[in-house]
Protein backbone atom coordinates (compact mmCIF):
# COMPACT_ATOMS: atom_id res chain seq x y z
CA UNK A 1 0.00 0.00 0.00
CA UNK A 2 1.36 3.73 -0.57
CA UNK A 3 0.61 6.56 1.54
CA UNK A 4 1.18 10.18 0.03
CA UNK A 5 2.05 12.59 3.06
CA UNK A 6 1.57 16.14 3.03
CA UNK A 7 3.88 18.91 5.66
CA UNK A 8 1.78 19.09 8.84
CA UNK A 9 2.06 19.67 12.41
CA UNK A 10 3.89 17.23 14.48
CA UNK A 11 1.26 14.49 16.07
CA UNK A 12 0.77 14.74 19.75
CA UNK A 13 3.19 12.44 21.93
CA UNK A 14 2.72 9.02 21.63
CA UNK A 15 5.17 6.37 22.23
CA UNK A 16 6.85 6.22 18.95
CA UNK A 17 6.86 10.24 18.87
CA UNK A 18 7.52 11.99 22.14
CA UNK A 19 7.27 15.28 23.63
CA UNK A 20 10.88 16.51 22.68
CA UNK A 21 9.79 20.20 23.72
CA UNK A 22 9.59 19.70 27.19
CA UNK A 23 13.25 21.29 27.95
CA UNK A 24 12.92 24.16 26.09
CA UNK A 25 11.25 27.40 27.18
CA UNK A 26 8.90 29.65 25.75
CA UNK A 27 10.53 33.33 24.36
CA UNK A 28 9.93 35.69 26.88
CA UNK A 29 9.63 33.45 29.61
CA UNK A 30 11.80 34.94 32.68
CA UNK A 31 15.41 33.65 32.13
CA UNK A 32 18.64 33.82 33.75
CA UNK A 33 21.68 33.63 32.14
CA UNK A 34 23.98 30.61 31.90
CA UNK A 35 27.81 32.16 31.14
CA UNK A 36 30.12 29.42 29.39
CA UNK A 37 34.02 29.60 30.10
CA UNK A 38 37.01 27.99 28.57
CA UNK A 39 40.22 26.86 30.40
CA UNK A 40 42.00 29.31 28.15
CA UNK A 41 39.48 32.19 28.74
CA UNK A 42 38.92 31.66 32.27
CA UNK A 43 41.87 34.41 33.59
CA UNK A 44 40.50 37.05 31.24
CA UNK A 45 36.90 36.67 31.76
CA UNK A 46 37.38 36.52 35.55
CA UNK A 47 39.40 39.86 35.56
CA UNK A 48 36.16 41.23 33.73
CA UNK A 49 34.04 40.85 36.77
CA UNK A 50 33.21 42.56 39.54
CA UNK A 51 35.46 42.10 42.29
CA UNK A 52 33.06 39.61 44.50
CA UNK A 53 31.62 38.04 42.04
CA UNK A 54 35.74 36.75 40.65
CA UNK A 55 36.19 36.10 44.57
CA UNK A 56 33.34 34.00 45.05
CA UNK A 57 34.04 31.88 41.48
CA UNK A 58 38.06 31.42 42.62
CA UNK A 59 37.12 30.18 46.30
CA UNK A 60 34.63 27.99 45.48
CA UNK A 61 37.19 26.74 43.25
CA UNK A 62 35.74 27.23 39.71
CA UNK A 63 38.49 26.21 37.27
CA UNK A 64 36.40 26.15 33.85
CA UNK A 65 36.78 22.24 33.74
CA UNK A 66 34.30 20.64 31.18
CA UNK A 67 30.72 19.82 32.35
CA UNK A 68 31.70 22.00 35.58
CA UNK A 69 28.27 24.06 36.74
CA UNK A 70 28.40 27.09 39.49
CA UNK A 71 25.16 28.75 40.34
CA UNK A 72 26.22 32.71 41.17
CA UNK A 73 24.44 34.13 43.96
CA UNK A 74 21.56 37.29 43.74
CA UNK A 75 19.74 39.39 45.93
CA UNK A 76 16.62 37.12 45.56
CA UNK A 77 18.83 33.70 45.26
CA UNK A 78 20.28 32.76 42.05
CA UNK A 79 21.10 35.43 39.35
CA UNK A 80 23.12 33.35 36.84
CA UNK A 81 25.01 30.02 36.37
CA UNK A 82 28.82 29.43 35.06
CA UNK A 83 29.69 26.47 32.93
CA UNK A 84 33.08 25.08 32.49
CA UNK A 85 33.83 23.89 28.82
CA UNK A 86 37.44 22.55 29.18
CA UNK A 87 39.41 23.28 26.65
CA UNK A 88 36.60 24.54 24.21
CA UNK A 89 36.49 22.06 21.10
CA UNK A 90 32.69 22.57 20.58
CA UNK A 91 31.32 20.04 21.80
CA UNK A 92 28.07 19.71 22.82
CA UNK A 93 28.65 17.47 25.92
CA UNK A 94 29.14 20.14 28.76
CA UNK A 95 26.30 21.75 27.94
CA UNK A 96 24.28 18.54 28.25
CA UNK A 97 25.39 18.60 32.19
CA UNK A 98 22.87 21.49 32.22
CA UNK A 99 19.02 20.43 32.43
CA UNK A 100 19.41 18.46 35.20
CA UNK A 101 22.89 20.30 36.97
CA UNK A 102 20.61 23.15 37.34
CA UNK A 103 17.38 23.40 39.71
CA UNK A 104 14.58 21.62 38.75
CA UNK A 105 11.79 23.92 36.72
CA UNK A 106 14.06 26.80 35.96
CA UNK A 107 13.99 28.82 33.01
CA UNK A 108 18.00 30.07 31.30
CA UNK A 109 18.44 31.79 28.27
CA UNK A 110 22.12 31.41 26.92
CA UNK A 111 24.77 34.64 27.94
CA UNK A 112 28.52 34.85 27.49
CA UNK A 113 30.71 32.53 26.03
CA UNK A 114 27.74 30.12 24.66
CA UNK A 115 27.62 28.42 21.04
CA UNK A 116 24.03 28.71 20.20
CA UNK A 117 24.22 25.21 18.36
CA UNK A 118 26.59 23.44 20.55
CA UNK A 119 24.40 24.03 23.59
CA UNK A 120 21.09 23.67 21.66
CA UNK A 121 21.78 20.04 20.89
CA UNK A 122 23.39 19.46 24.46
CA UNK A 123 20.51 20.81 26.20
CA UNK A 124 18.06 18.49 24.62
CA UNK A 125 19.86 15.79 24.36
CA UNK A 126 20.91 15.96 28.25
CA UNK A 127 17.60 16.58 28.73
CA UNK A 128 16.50 13.15 27.58
CA UNK A 129 14.99 10.26 29.28
CA UNK A 130 13.20 7.45 28.45
CA UNK A 131 9.76 8.17 30.50
CA UNK A 132 7.37 5.90 28.61
CA UNK A 133 6.91 3.18 31.52
CA UNK A 134 8.52 5.58 34.06
CA UNK A 135 7.76 9.11 35.46
CA UNK A 136 11.52 11.04 35.68
CA UNK A 137 12.66 11.61 38.81
CA UNK A 138 12.65 14.90 38.06
CA UNK A 139 11.64 17.83 35.20
CA UNK A 140 14.87 19.36 33.70
CA UNK A 141 15.53 22.56 33.85
CA UNK A 142 14.49 24.87 30.65
CA UNK A 143 16.42 26.49 28.12
CA UNK A 144 15.22 29.60 26.06
CA UNK A 145 15.81 28.42 22.70
CA UNK A 146 18.63 30.74 20.76
CA UNK A 147 18.57 30.97 16.76
CA UNK A 148 20.24 27.66 16.28
CA UNK A 149 17.43 25.51 13.82
CA UNK A 150 19.66 22.91 12.36
CA UNK A 151 20.92 22.28 15.85
CA UNK A 152 17.31 21.39 17.44
CA UNK A 153 16.24 19.52 14.20
CA UNK A 154 19.12 17.11 14.67
CA UNK A 155 18.88 16.95 18.43
CA UNK A 156 14.90 15.84 17.70
CA UNK A 157 15.87 13.35 14.87
CA UNK A 158 18.73 11.84 17.66
CA UNK A 159 15.99 12.03 20.73
CA UNK A 160 13.40 9.93 17.99
CA UNK A 161 16.10 7.31 17.26
CA UNK A 162 16.66 7.31 20.83
CA UNK A 163 13.27 6.59 21.89
CA UNK A 164 12.55 3.77 19.15
CA UNK A 165 16.09 1.72 20.37
CA UNK A 166 14.57 2.40 24.00
CA UNK A 167 11.00 0.91 23.72
CA UNK A 168 11.18 -2.72 24.55
CA UNK A 169 10.38 -5.59 22.04
CA UNK A 170 6.72 -5.92 23.44
CA UNK A 171 5.63 -2.13 22.26
CA UNK A 172 8.10 -2.08 19.29
CA UNK A 173 7.33 -4.79 16.80
CA UNK A 174 7.94 -4.81 13.09
CA UNK A 175 4.47 -3.46 12.91
CA UNK A 176 5.04 -0.83 14.69
CA UNK A 177 8.17 0.15 13.67
CA UNK A 178 7.05 0.41 10.08
CA UNK A 179 4.54 2.65 11.95
CA UNK A 180 7.59 4.71 12.88
CA UNK A 181 8.60 4.80 9.23
CA UNK A 182 4.57 6.00 8.45
CA UNK A 183 4.76 8.79 10.83
CA UNK A 184 7.85 10.16 9.47
CA UNK A 185 6.52 10.13 5.87
CA UNK A 186 3.70 12.11 6.75
CA UNK A 187 5.76 14.67 9.33
CA UNK A 188 7.55 15.20 6.14
CA UNK A 189 5.85 14.92 3.04
CA UNK A 190 7.33 11.93 1.50
CA UNK A 191 5.72 8.95 0.10
CA UNK A 192 5.35 6.03 2.24
CA UNK A 193 4.76 1.62 0.98
CA UNK A 194 5.10 -0.95 2.90
CA UNK A 195 5.38 -4.48 1.40
CA UNK A 196 4.34 -7.71 3.64
CA UNK A 197 2.70 -10.64 2.94
CA UNK A 198 2.89 -12.32 -0.73
CA UNK A 199 4.67 -9.56 -1.45
CA UNK A 200 7.32 -9.45 0.87
CA UNK A 201 7.65 -13.36 0.12
CA UNK A 202 8.60 -12.86 -3.25
CA UNK A 203 10.28 -9.66 -3.25
CA UNK A 204 12.47 -9.77 -0.44
CA UNK A 205 12.97 -13.36 0.35
CA UNK A 206 15.72 -13.08 3.13
CA UNK A 207 13.93 -10.52 4.91
CA UNK A 208 10.95 -13.25 5.01
CA UNK A 209 12.85 -15.97 6.02
CA UNK A 210 14.39 -13.87 8.84
CA UNK A 211 10.98 -12.93 10.08
CA UNK A 212 9.64 -16.37 9.39
CA UNK A 213 10.06 -17.39 13.24
CA UNK A 214 7.72 -14.66 14.27
CA UNK A 215 4.43 -14.97 14.84
CA UNK A 216 4.41 -11.21 14.41
CA UNK A 217 5.10 -10.29 10.41
CA UNK A 218 8.12 -8.84 8.90
CA UNK A 219 7.63 -6.11 6.42
CA UNK A 220 9.54 -3.96 4.54
CA UNK A 221 8.86 0.31 5.05
CA UNK A 222 10.02 2.21 2.11
CA UNK A 223 9.98 6.39 2.19
CA UNK A 224 10.63 8.09 -0.75
CA UNK A 225 11.09 11.44 -0.85
CA UNK A 226 11.76 14.17 -3.97
CA UNK A 227 13.93 17.08 -2.12
CA UNK A 228 14.64 18.71 -5.11
CA UNK A 229 14.26 18.24 -9.06
CA UNK A 230 17.49 16.12 -10.52
CA UNK A 231 18.88 16.07 -7.02
CA UNK A 232 21.38 12.90 -6.23
CA UNK A 233 19.31 10.19 -5.31
CA UNK A 234 20.73 8.28 -2.25
CA UNK A 235 19.43 5.56 -0.74
CA UNK A 236 19.44 4.98 3.43
CA UNK A 237 19.09 1.50 4.90
CA UNK A 238 18.39 0.21 8.10
CA UNK A 239 18.60 -2.56 9.47
CA UNK A 240 15.09 -3.71 11.94
CA UNK A 241 15.73 -6.53 13.98
CA UNK A 242 13.12 -5.46 16.45
CA UNK A 243 14.57 -8.61 18.64
CA UNK A 244 17.08 -10.91 18.26
CA UNK A 245 16.67 -14.46 19.60
CA UNK A 246 19.30 -15.47 17.66
CA UNK A 247 16.94 -18.19 15.88
CA UNK A 248 17.89 -21.20 16.55
CA UNK A 249 21.12 -20.76 17.37
CA UNK A 250 19.81 -18.88 20.36
CA UNK A 251 22.14 -16.52 22.19
CA UNK A 252 22.46 -16.56 25.83
CA UNK A 253 20.18 -14.79 28.52
CA UNK A 254 22.76 -12.14 28.81
CA UNK A 255 23.58 -11.99 24.89
CA UNK A 256 19.70 -11.33 24.82
CA UNK A 257 19.49 -8.87 27.10
CA UNK A 258 19.56 -5.88 24.70
CA UNK A 259 18.58 -7.54 21.80
CA UNK A 260 15.60 -4.35 21.90
CA UNK A 261 18.40 -2.73 20.49
CA UNK A 262 19.22 -4.42 17.34
CA UNK A 263 16.77 -2.10 15.67
CA UNK A 264 19.27 0.39 16.11
CA UNK A 265 20.22 0.75 12.83
CA UNK A 266 16.78 1.55 11.38
CA UNK A 267 16.10 3.95 13.92
CA UNK A 268 19.21 5.94 12.71
CA UNK A 269 18.38 6.09 9.28
CA UNK A 270 15.04 7.20 9.97
CA UNK A 271 16.36 9.86 12.09
CA UNK A 272 19.11 10.31 9.34
CA UNK A 273 16.34 10.75 6.78
CA UNK A 274 14.08 13.37 9.15
CA UNK A 275 16.89 15.50 9.73
CA UNK A 276 17.41 15.51 5.74
CA UNK A 277 13.74 16.23 4.83
CA UNK A 278 13.07 19.15 7.49
CA UNK A 279 16.41 20.79 6.49
CA UNK A 280 14.95 20.47 2.81
CA UNK A 281 19.02 18.91 1.76
CA UNK A 282 19.49 19.36 -2.10
CA UNK A 283 18.64 15.75 -2.26
CA UNK A 284 16.29 12.86 -3.44
CA UNK A 285 15.94 10.31 -0.51
CA UNK A 286 15.27 6.24 -0.92
CA UNK A 287 14.61 4.59 2.78
CA UNK A 288 14.16 1.10 3.02
CA UNK A 289 13.88 -0.15 6.60
CA UNK A 290 13.43 -4.16 6.93
CA UNK A 291 11.50 -4.49 9.81
CA UNK A 292 11.46 -8.36 11.17
CA UNK A 293 11.85 -9.98 14.43
CA UNK A 294 14.38 -13.25 14.48
CA UNK A 295 12.58 -15.57 16.82
CA UNK A 296 12.54 -19.22 17.87
CA UNK A 297 9.68 -21.35 16.14
CA UNK A 298 8.82 -24.52 14.02
CA UNK A 299 9.01 -21.91 10.84
CA UNK A 300 12.16 -20.57 12.01
CA UNK A 301 14.66 -21.03 9.28
CA UNK A 302 17.37 -24.00 10.17
CA UNK A 303 20.93 -23.83 10.24
CA UNK A 304 22.30 -25.12 6.41
CA UNK A 305 19.16 -23.76 5.20
CA UNK A 306 19.90 -22.10 1.86
CA UNK A 307 17.82 -19.12 0.98
CA UNK A 308 17.34 -17.37 -2.16
CA UNK A 309 18.17 -13.40 -1.91
CA UNK A 310 16.29 -10.61 -4.52
CA UNK A 311 19.81 -10.27 -6.23
CA UNK A 312 19.49 -14.24 -7.21
CA UNK A 313 22.18 -15.46 -5.26
CA UNK A 314 21.52 -18.13 -3.08
CA UNK A 315 23.06 -17.83 0.87
CA UNK A 316 23.96 -20.83 3.46
CA UNK A 317 23.05 -20.48 6.60
CA UNK A 318 25.78 -21.11 8.55
CA UNK A 319 24.28 -19.59 11.52
CA UNK A 320 20.63 -18.10 12.39
CA UNK A 321 22.13 -15.23 14.71
CA UNK A 322 23.63 -13.49 11.65
CA UNK A 323 20.45 -12.55 10.06
CA UNK A 324 21.22 -9.00 9.98
CA UNK A 325 23.43 -8.93 6.84
CA UNK A 326 20.61 -11.40 5.31
CA UNK A 327 18.18 -8.32 5.55
CA UNK A 328 20.41 -5.96 4.72
CA UNK A 329 21.68 -8.20 1.61
CA UNK A 330 17.39 -7.60 -0.15
CA UNK A 331 17.39 -3.90 0.60
CA UNK A 332 20.63 -3.24 -0.76
CA UNK A 333 19.61 -5.10 -4.00
CA UNK A 334 16.34 -3.04 -3.80
CA UNK A 335 18.28 0.07 -3.69
CA UNK A 336 20.65 -0.59 -5.90
CA UNK A 337 17.77 -0.97 -8.87
CA UNK A 338 17.33 2.53 -8.49
CA UNK A 339 21.08 3.38 -9.09
CA UNK A 340 21.26 5.90 -6.34
CA UNK A 341 24.30 7.32 -6.36
CA UNK A 342 25.40 6.95 -2.91
CA UNK A 343 24.09 3.75 -0.67
CA UNK A 344 24.05 4.19 3.06
CA UNK A 345 23.50 1.29 5.55
CA UNK A 346 23.77 1.10 9.49
CA UNK A 347 23.39 -1.54 11.25
CA UNK A 348 24.11 -3.36 15.03
CA UNK A 349 25.44 -5.78 12.62
CA UNK A 350 28.28 -7.27 14.85
CA UNK A 351 30.13 -7.88 18.11
CA UNK A 352 33.54 -8.12 16.37
CA UNK A 353 33.09 -4.19 15.75
CA UNK A 354 32.97 -3.84 19.41
CA UNK A 355 35.87 -5.24 20.18
CA UNK A 356 38.26 -3.75 18.13
CA UNK A 357 36.40 -0.13 18.55
CA UNK A 358 34.47 -0.11 21.47
CA UNK A 359 30.74 1.00 22.21
CA UNK A 360 31.13 4.83 20.60
CA UNK A 361 33.42 4.56 17.37
CA UNK A 362 31.01 3.23 14.62
CA UNK A 363 32.63 1.09 11.93
CA UNK A 364 32.90 2.64 8.97
CA UNK A 365 33.19 0.66 5.46
CA UNK A 366 33.11 1.66 2.37
CA UNK A 367 33.89 1.70 -1.63
CA UNK A 368 35.11 5.20 -2.02
CA UNK A 369 37.94 7.30 -0.52
CA UNK A 370 35.62 10.17 -0.84
CA UNK A 371 32.94 8.92 1.27
CA UNK A 372 35.67 7.73 3.82
CA UNK A 373 37.24 10.74 3.86
CA UNK A 374 34.15 13.09 4.37
CA UNK A 375 32.30 11.09 7.01
CA UNK A 376 35.79 10.73 8.99
CA UNK A 377 35.75 14.50 8.85
CA UNK A 378 32.58 15.31 9.73
CA UNK A 379 32.52 12.66 12.54
CA UNK A 380 35.66 14.76 13.71
CA UNK A 381 34.00 18.28 13.59
CA UNK A 382 30.77 17.20 15.16
CA UNK A 383 32.19 15.08 18.19
CA UNK A 384 30.17 12.09 16.65
CA UNK A 385 33.34 10.44 15.32
CA UNK A 386 33.05 7.24 13.27
CA UNK A 387 36.69 4.82 11.88
CA UNK A 388 36.88 3.12 9.20
CA UNK A 389 38.08 -0.69 8.86
CA UNK A 390 38.99 -2.49 5.59
CA UNK A 391 37.33 -4.33 3.01
CA UNK A 392 40.22 -6.89 2.93
CA UNK A 393 39.56 -8.56 -0.26
CA UNK A 394 41.69 -11.67 1.31
CA UNK A 395 39.42 -12.58 3.33
CA UNK A 396 36.44 -12.59 0.72
CA UNK A 397 37.19 -16.44 0.36
CA UNK A 398 35.88 -16.75 4.07
CA UNK A 399 31.93 -16.69 2.84
CA UNK A 400 32.74 -19.85 0.33
CA UNK A 401 30.20 -22.31 0.68
CA UNK A 402 29.59 -25.70 -1.12
CA UNK A 403 26.16 -25.76 -1.57
CA UNK A 404 25.30 -22.14 -2.47
CA UNK A 405 26.77 -18.50 -3.46
CA UNK A 406 27.99 -17.72 -0.58
CA UNK A 407 27.60 -18.67 3.34
CA UNK A 408 26.29 -15.79 5.79
CA UNK A 409 29.37 -15.97 8.11
CA UNK A 410 32.88 -16.60 7.96
CA UNK A 411 34.85 -19.78 8.14
CA UNK A 412 37.18 -18.60 10.59
CA UNK A 413 36.27 -16.96 14.05
CA UNK A 414 38.54 -13.92 13.17
CA UNK A 415 38.13 -10.17 11.75
CA UNK A 416 34.29 -10.86 11.80
CA UNK A 417 33.29 -6.93 11.14
CA UNK A 418 35.18 -7.14 7.75
CA UNK A 419 33.37 -10.69 6.67
CA UNK A 420 30.16 -8.97 7.63
CA UNK A 421 30.64 -6.21 5.45
CA UNK A 422 32.33 -7.86 2.91
CA UNK A 423 28.88 -9.85 2.44
CA UNK A 424 26.76 -7.15 2.28
CA UNK A 425 29.34 -5.62 -0.69
CA UNK A 426 28.15 -8.94 -2.67
CA UNK A 427 24.69 -7.30 -3.21
CA UNK A 428 26.23 -3.65 -3.69
CA UNK A 429 26.97 -2.81 -7.67
CA UNK A 430 30.54 -1.82 -8.36
CA UNK A 431 29.34 0.95 -9.85
CA UNK A 432 27.84 2.29 -6.90
CA UNK A 433 29.20 4.45 -4.04
CA UNK A 434 28.07 2.49 -0.97
CA UNK A 435 29.11 2.53 2.65
CA UNK A 436 28.33 0.81 5.47
CA UNK A 437 28.23 1.75 9.54
CA UNK A 438 28.26 -1.49 12.12
CA UNK A 439 26.96 0.66 14.58
CA UNK A 440 26.79 -0.07 18.95
CA UNK A 441 23.68 2.12 19.47
CA UNK A 442 23.45 1.85 23.12
CA UNK A 443 24.96 3.90 25.88
CA UNK A 444 26.08 1.23 28.46
CA UNK A 445 26.24 4.15 31.43
CA UNK A 446 25.30 7.60 31.64
CA UNK A 447 27.43 10.95 30.62
CA UNK A 448 26.05 14.50 29.89
CA UNK A 449 24.20 14.51 26.68
CA UNK A 450 24.53 11.05 26.67
CA UNK A 451 22.15 9.24 29.48
CA UNK A 452 22.08 5.48 29.33
CA UNK A 453 19.93 3.76 26.95
CA UNK A 454 19.73 3.60 23.31
CA UNK A 455 21.70 6.20 20.90
CA UNK A 456 21.89 7.17 17.31
CA UNK A 457 25.58 6.50 16.79
CA UNK A 458 26.85 8.04 13.69
CA UNK A 459 23.88 9.95 12.68
CA UNK A 460 25.16 13.39 12.88
CA UNK A 461 28.16 12.58 11.23
CA UNK A 462 26.23 11.18 8.39
CA UNK A 463 24.14 14.09 8.25
CA UNK A 464 27.06 16.23 7.97
CA UNK A 465 28.98 14.07 5.61
CA UNK A 466 26.57 13.85 3.23
CA UNK A 467 25.90 17.40 2.74
CA UNK A 468 29.59 17.93 1.78
CA UNK A 469 29.23 15.02 -0.71
CA UNK A 470 26.71 16.13 -2.64
CA UNK A 471 28.76 18.51 -5.03
CA UNK A 472 30.25 14.78 -5.50
CA UNK A 473 26.96 12.77 -5.90
CA UNK A 474 25.57 15.44 -8.30
CA UNK A 475 28.25 14.94 -11.02
CA UNK A 476 27.21 12.62 -13.63
CA UNK A 477 29.91 9.61 -13.29
CA UNK A 478 28.99 7.99 -10.12
CA UNK A 479 31.92 5.16 -10.15
CA UNK A 480 33.39 4.90 -6.82
CA UNK A 481 37.36 5.52 -5.99
CA UNK A 482 38.24 1.69 -4.97
CA UNK A 483 38.25 1.54 -1.22
CA UNK A 484 40.25 -1.69 -1.18
CA UNK A 485 41.82 -2.83 1.44
CA UNK A 486 43.23 0.27 2.60
CA UNK A 487 42.73 3.03 5.21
Amino acid sequence: MTRKGEDIQSPAATPLDPDLTWALAREGDAARPIHAVTLDGLAGWLAGLEPATAAFLRESGFTAEAGRVLLLPGGAGVSAAVLGLGKGDGSPWPYGTLPFGLPEGTVWRLGDGCDPAAATLGWMLGAYRFATHKSPARAPARLVPPEAEEARVLAEAVLRARQLINLPAADLGPAELSDAARRLAERCGAEFEEVEGEALASGFPAVAAVGGGSHRAPRVAILRWEGAPDAPLVALLGKGVCFDTGGLDIKSADGMKRMKKDMGGAAIMLGLAEALMRRRAPVRLLVVIGAVENAVSSTAMRPLDVLRTRAGLTVEVGNTDAEGRLVLADLLAFAAEAQPALMLDAATLTGAARVALGPDLPALFTNSEAVASALFAAGESCNDRVWRLPLHDGYASWLESSAADLANVGSRPMAGAIVAALFLQRFVPSSIRWAHLDVYAWNDFARPGRPEGGEATGLRALYAGLLTLLPLLAEPNRSPQSGGSGG
